[in-house]
């Protein structure tokens, strides 16, 4: 994590370590464990926040499952939040699928015109010779960051991180986050600063309450024997589609994460008029229509402190978003190829365990 204090420009890097140990729940069918570390008014230079990091490892499951639950109580000093993620040190969206270079490659590379871009002059695989390395190369959209991860082509072993929602990632879905770096480095972006932006970061203030659950997210394994990786991509792809079917999920112990019976859900129509096409209203094709923390028309792109919700509208405009926690939202929209953003004239209250029609 990446936090500074309000009155000082000097920022601090922590890796979030618990100071207790806890088994919350176990059974002959799962576990979960907790990492806790409650702040200490008393150390000045420690980030007043209790940080309770969370382990779920379910029977037949190849993988695990982590999320962590972060508060600010009332009162605390304030505090900044600008990086925020867990790092597996050992990607790649659908269409990005490479062989990757090493550490050791970029570390004998020529630094370019910022550190992050290297040209490799002599990686010890030569076809990448003279290719330029740089991790916002394996960058994407978190609507379509659902699984990315390595394989090994040695072992026949597979490495991926299972997003199954970005109901807890901040700026949207068209918010552009980090999936890899070389080492072999996987990441589980829960927030960033886009470059250049500082004002993009939690900021807590006069003593400001706040707490949020950051996944979970899903860390599965596969491996084969045909060494052909392909099928182990393959399989990620149909485990990812295994886990968003199953979000909200129903085995988190933790009071702060609902499950499907404590969440509610919207649908509605999306109607917009285009006078140089027809003066009737028209259904808007694949339109997002998200549910972000209230504000003005286009503030969930900046939104860091809550949970969205989004949606992407059939043919006919039509769209349901499920699995929302309970709670008071602005309904937004836009569409491709229509300027502008859309935001419901009044805000939408949702109900635990209740359907709204949005129509």
């Amino acid at each position: 994590m990446v936090w500074s204090r309000s009155e000082e420009h000097k920022s601090f890097f922590n890796e979030l370590e618990g100071a207790s140990f806890k088994v919350i729940a176990q059974t002959e069918d799962m576990i979960e464990i907790s990492f806790m570390r409650t702040w200490n008014s008393y150390d000045s230079y420690s980030y007043p926040l209790n940080v309770d990091i969370r382990y779920i490892m379910l029977r037949g499951s190849s993988g695990f499952y982590s999320y962590a639950i972060m508060e600010h109580l009332e009162g605390w000093p304030d505090l900044n939040i600008d990086e925020m993620r867990t790092t597996f040190k050992l990607t790649m969206p659908y269409d990005i699928q490479r062989i990757m270079p090493t550490a050791r490659d970029r570390a004998g590379g020529q630094v370019l015109k910022y550190r992050e871009a290297v040209l490799l002059t002599n990686p010890s695989n030569p076809s990448l010779k003279g290719e330029v390395d740089d991790k916002y190369q394996y960058s994407c959209d978190n609507k379509d960051s659902l699984v990315h991860g390595w394989i090994s082509t040695d072992h026949d072993i597979g490495f991926w991180v299972i997003t199954p929602s970005n109901e807890f990632r901040a700026g949207g879905p068209v918010k552009i986050d980090l999936t890899s770096h070389v080492g072999p480095t996987s990441l589980a972006v829960s927030r960033s600063v886009p470059v250049q932006v500082t004002s993009f970061g939690i900021r807590l203030r006069n003593g400001d309450p706040w707490k949020k659950v950051f996944g979970p997210v899903f860390i599965y394994l596969n491996s084969g024997s045909s060494n052909k990786p392909r099928t182990l991509w393959e399989d990620a792809k149909a485990q990812m589609q295994k886990e968003t079917q199953k979000w909200p999920y129903d085995f988190p112990s933790s009071e702060d994460y609902p499950q499907a019976n404590q969440r509610g859900t919207i649908s509605g129509r999306l109607l917009v008029r285009d006078r140089y096409l027809s003066r009737e209203l028209m259904p808007a094709k694949s339109a997002y229509v998200g549910l972000a923390p209230p504000g003005d028309v286009g503030s969930w792109q900046t939104d860091v402190k809550g949970y969205q919700f989004w949606d992407q509208t059939d043919e006919n405009g039509y769209f349901t978003i499920s699995g929302v926690r309970g709670g008071t939202y602005s309904l937004n929209a836009w569409v491709a190829g229509v300027m502008g953003d859309y935001k419901h004239e009044t805000d939408i209250v949702v109900m635990p365990g209740f359907n709204l029609n949005a129509y």
